[in-house]
């Protein structure tokens, strides 16, 4: 296998004068991450057993020691071909791509020509019982399996030949999501329940009717999967399949633009879907038969929910903002200390919130506040994306500092953080996501980068 192509971010930060500007505090806590992540990335691949018929890559810590999770996977491995990149031989590199591939196989040897597509594979599950009984009530994998397999395909020059055989699978799954998730009226996708939405109690979703919620979370990552699917479907010469992915994916960044931005906070949002339809059927109403509303129905097909998520920030990592739009987003919501702008990173519920809070919590994980290593990369990715060089700096420096705290002082990382103490919340020895840090730090140290497609 050849050595990984990767992506050469900005020759100002190859001058070796500008690295060796690297305060000493950033140089101490990268050499600790470094050594960590080094030690003990292995941990996180797991053989072939049980209901994993592939091997694959698990999140770490004891709480998923066995567990194939959908988004999960995606990220973990960008995180480890960053780590293979820096540290590992040819030979790890091309030992790897088993695990790798095996996520993928492993999703797709659970999903029919239906598209069902499951969340979670864990090694003791039943096979029989993996798919519930009603597909199309409850959520599935979220739409990010095409990217994962695309980012595989890139690292590999764009050889998808050990997909060809079910790529008709991975389209099932997207037309799953486009007959049976999406709003028509607006055109956006949505939630069928609040189950394993990875950003668990977003209260957007959380608790809310069953297919109320246009998640702008959601959408972002559905924008970034149609786009994977034009480009896997070029990798295998289907030019028409992938310009249908292609138009699929221009429409649904017209819907984000029109229903989820909010011109008056200068963010993106999710949508309530949840109105009754507007009918002419009338109604018993004062002694006579009478049509509600008629004089002037509604116009509109969603609601803005104006509810501080650090998922409105994922639209900068997507692509889908404006140059405008994203200035907005930077200096009237990142850089704002009362909501989001934390001392070690991105608060993933404003603090103005009511439903603010950094408490533990398991069932669900809690995203009402406290920092999350997958939160501040992501919004690191979007800055980086639209040129915030400065603020995604600052945001590096800032989880780079979080996770060298957490090593020196617990040994290990942990699923989620204090916001303004750094103090580790829940779940330590979680390895997962929390890796990209050192995609983030190879940025900041102006060294080549692997990211996500």
């Amino acid at each position: 296998m050849k050595r990984l192509p990767v992506i050469i971010i900005l020759v100002f930060f190859l001058c070796p004068a500008v690295r060796a500007q690297v305060p000493d505090s950033i140089r101490l806590n990268a050499g600790i991450i470094k050594k960590m992540i080094f030690s003990d990335y292995k941990g996180m691949f797991r053989e072939a057993g049980g209901a994993l018929r592939y091997p694959y890559i698990t999140p770490g810590s004891s709480s998923y020691a066995n567990d194939l999770w959908d988004w999960d996977s995606w990220l973990s491995n960008i995180a480890l071909r960053q780590i293979l990149h820096d540290k590992g031989t040819e030979k790890e590199q091309q030992d790897a791509i088993k695990y790798e591939q095996g996520c993928i196989l492993n999703f797709l040897s659970y999903t029919g020509f239906d598209g069902y597509m499951p969340i979670l594979v864990a090694k003791k599950s039943d096979p029989d019982k993996i798919r519930p009984q009603n597909i199309y009530s409850t959520n599935m994998h979220k739409p990010v399996i095409a990217q994962h397999a695309a980012f595989l395909v890139r690292i590999n020059n764009g050889n998808a030949a050990w997909l060809r055989e079910r790529f008709s699978l991975l389209q099932a799954f997207i037309n799953n999501y486009e007959s049976h998730h999406r709003h028509k009226p607006t055109g956006l996708y949505y939630w069928q329940d609040d189950l394993a939405i990875g950003v668990d109690n977003d209260p957007s979703t959380f608790f809310r009717p069953p297919g109320s919620s246009a998640s702008v979370f959601l959408n972002c990552l559905m924008y970034k999967e149609l786009k994977a699917m034009s480009y896997l479907a070029g990798c295998l010469n289907m030019a028409d399949i992938s310009k249908e992915y292609e138009n699929d994916a221009a429409d649904l960044r017209l819907a984000i633009q029109k229903s989820c931005w909010d011109e008056k906070d200068g963010f993106f949002y999710s949508v309530d879907i949840n109105l009754r339809p507007v009918t002419n059927e009338p109604s018993f109403i004062f002694g006579q038969n009478f049509i509600l509303h008629s004089g002037f129905p509604r116009s509109y097909d969603g609601l803005i929910q104006r509810i501080g998520g650090w998922s409105g920030f994922l639209a900068l990592w997507a692509g889908i903002p404006t140059r405008e739009q994203a200035d907005r987003i930077v200096k009237e919501n990142l850089l704002d200390q009362r909501t989001f702008n934390a001392r070690y990173g991105v608060r993933t519920l404003s603090k103005l919130e009511k439903m603010y809070s950094v408490r533990a919590s398991n069932n669900p994980s809690n995203w009402l506040g406290p920092v999350w290593g997958v939160s501040n990369y992501l919004v690191f990715r979007g800055l980086v994306k639209y040129g915030f060089n400065k603020e995604a700096r600052e945001l590096a420096a800032k989880t780079i500092l979080l996770f060298g705290k957490d090593y020196q002082q617990n040994g290990a990382l942990h699923e989620y953080y204090e916001p303004d103490t750094g103090e580790p919340v829940l779940n330590k020895g979680f390895q997962n996501w929390n890796y990209l840090v050192l995609n983030m730090l190879d940025w900041y140290e102006g060294l080549p980068v692997i990211e996500e497609f």
